[in-house]
């Protein structure tokens, strides 16, 4: 999908003796770093996110467990599997999302471009669709 995809981070280390994985913003983070948090301890069932950034790009890895992400761009939806660390999703502005199937204890970090602001948060789905077209 446009605007949305993996990246996958260098994994150093074996399996003997446990793996280091580096995010480094400009350079496998495609952006500067504003604001890193996590989701964890999601109840089963429970969808997270419902919204879109009008200029917030952001980088989600799954530290533990694993987590679904639906991603809609206002015309084509991908879902994607996060359940190695190793791996991230990016998604640009303008991008809906879903996070959901938390699982095995999942943390969910998201490295974000920019400080939080409400006012750059879409939280209506025909508002998103409709700015989508629009812009």
């Amino acid at each position: 999908m446009k605007n949305c995809w993996i990246v996958e981070f260098d994994k150093i280390g074996s399996h003997s003796d446990g793996f280091l994985t580096a995010l480094e913003e400009l350079h496998n983070i495609p952006f500067d770093i504003r604001r890193v948090y996590y989701i964890y301890d999601v109840p089963t069932g429970t969808v997270r996110g419902l919204h879109a950034h009008r200029a917030l790009e952001q980088v989600l890895v799954c530290m533990h467990g694993s987590c679904r992400i639906k991603a809609d761009n206002g015309t084509e939806k991908e879902e994607f599997l996060l359940d190695d660390p190793s791996k991230g999703l990016y998604i640009a502005p303008g991008i809906w999302r879903e996070m959901y199937d938390f699982r095995d204890g999942a943390v969910l970090a998201v490295l974000a471009s920019q400080y939080y602001d409400e006012d750059d948060y879409i939280r209506d789905y025909e508002k998103f669709l409709y700015w989508v077209n629009n812009k």
